[in-house]
């Protein structure tokens, strides 16, 4: 007789000896790279080991060379913004309205939405190239069109992320008791959704800032300038400063993970504290 799918996954999972070895086993595959671009990046030419390139980031002397960094790193952040802003203003509210209204819309499209996972990005950018032609005539070409590609990208984490916390809430019941007592629509998605999917929302917004922080492939076919794209070009004056502003980005998106993880441990531990008064 088969075993319920509970005892089965009980069965199967490791012991507490075999999950700490398989942490550390990963952690190690993690830190090795990791601690080798650090080692890297303290060389001195002498061959000892200093600081020296660290500080040569922030000196007034060398901004000239690292100048396409900082511009990079300015259209990075407004890509983010505009990316940000649609999760927040087109796909969010347009999954809350799946969800209340239609339901049967789930399946197709969450397909649509895990469909750029499948598309390699040398292919995306051939189909975008001629949008991108016709919207560099008509309004320019500046950087922040870019993040319209970039929303697209970015659509299979945010989906995961906010649909995950739409499962956990019945957004349907508290919709109709915010409507009975009186509600406008704005209110519901703003006043009583919104709280209640904040930490998937918040978890689908630095995804997607991470996402596009690194992402180079887009930007280089179409010929524009983000932070990926500048740092190939600063490293073959300077590598040292290109594996640094890397260690960097990989910092930034830990902490990002990390303000992630504590926002939710702590949303559960207020949401327990209520159920126990």
């Amino acid at each position: 007789m088969s075993l319920p799918v509970r005892q089965r996954a009980a069965t199967l999972a490791p012991s507490p000896l075999g999950g700490r070895v398989i942490l550390a086993v990963i952690g190690l595959i993690f830190a090795i790279p990791i601690i080798s671009m650090l080692e890297f990046t303290l060389r001195a030419a002498d061959g000892g080991h200093s600081v020296e390139h660290w500080l040569a980031l922030f000196d007034p002397q060398n901004a000239r060379s690292y100048a396409p960094i900082w511009v990079g790193l300015g259209n990075s952040l407004v890509l983010s913004v505009g990316t940000v802003a649609i999760v927040l203003l087109l796909l969010t509210p347009t999954m809350v309205l799946i969800a209340l209204r239609f339901p049967k819309l789930r399946r197709p499209f969450e397909f649509l939405c895990l469909l750029p996972l499948s598309i390699p990005a040398i292919v995306l950018v051939v189909g975008l190239a001629p949008v991108y032609l016709v919207i560099g005539r008509t309004i320019g070409t500046g950087i922040w069109p870019l993040s319209l590609a970039y929303g697209v990208t970015v659509l299979p984490y945010a989906y995961r992320a906010i649909q995950a916390s739409i499962d956990a809430v019945d957004v349907g019941t508290l919709a109709e008791a915010a409507r009975s007592l009186g509600a406008g629509w704005g209110t519901v998605l703003l006043r009583v959704l919104g709280p209640n999917l904040r930490t998937g929302i918040l978890a689908a917004c630095l995804l997607s800032v991470a996402v596009v922080l690194g992402e180079f492939t887009i930007a280089s076919l179409l010929n524009r300038q983000n932070l990926q794209t500048a740092l190939v070009v600063v490293n073959k004056q300077d590598p040292y400063v290109a594996v640094i502003l890397s260690l960097l980005a990989l910092a930034f998106a830990f902490v990002l993970l990390l303000v992630i993880d504590r926002g939710a441990v702590a949303r559960r531990g207020i949401r327990s504290r209520r159920g126990h008064q």
